[in-house]
């Protein structure tokens, strides 16, 4: 997945940014905060058709998603609400650009472009869901090729160049099947196996 290559790509740089944003006290909770609202600030964008510059507030937000956890990291300040803190904001970041998006075409009348945008919302959440609850049980479950990461380039590419349908369209596919391929992942990695008829 884009992540882990991203990650090892920019680990360097955003710890030498983190160093230098801890100097100023803030805390990765607050780096969290201001992605999320950026994020928000995109679907009002999206909501009234700005679609370009929608596109760059979910670029810059990234910045910060980006960037709390290396703050965390370096100034010690990791904690389990903190990561829950992160997902959690994280899901109601993309569902504010979907819906603002479903807002968009239902105001213009493009009743595909809102169901395109619904089901892009569900398959994106069922994503993150399937990987929760799977870690919760104790299986890994990365399986599929539409994480958070790769659903964020496409929405930034869509909106910056125009092209949100495809985009969307896009989603509404690839989450969902993403999110089937996890499950089917749980279920083979949680299948018991049959024991082998006894000898007489």
């Amino acid at each position: 997945m884009i992540e882990e290559h991203l990650r090892a790509a920019t680990s360097g740089v955003l710890t030498r940014i983190a160093a230098l944003i801890a100097r100023t006290g803030a805390t990765p909770n607050t780096l969290t905060l201001l992605g999320f609202l950026g994020m928000a600030a995109a679907g009002v964008l999206c909501a009234g058709g700005s679609f370009f510059f929608a596109g760059l507030v979910v670029a810059a937000s990234c910045a910060f998603d980006a960037l709390d956890g290396a703050l965390a990291r370096v100034t010690g300040a990791a904690s389990p609400f903190g990561a829950f803190f992160d997902s959690f904001l994280d899901r109601y970041a993309e569902a504010a650009v979907y819906g603002g998006l479903v807002v968009y075409y239902a105001g213009a009348g493009t009743p595909w472009g809102v169901e395109a945008a619904f089901l892009a919302a569900i398959g994106s959440l069922m994503v993150s869901y399937a990987r929760a609850r799977a870690e919760g049980l104790g299986v890994e479950c990365r399986a599929g090729l539409f994480a958070r990461p790769e659903r964020i380039a496409v929405i930034i590419i869509g909106l910056v160049t125009g092209l949100v349908l495809p985009a969307l369209v896009i989603l509404a596919v690839a989450t969902n099947a993403t999110a089937v391929r996890r499950l089917l992942s749980v279920r083979e990695a949680t299948l018991i196996p049959s024991r082998p008829p006894r000898s007489p």
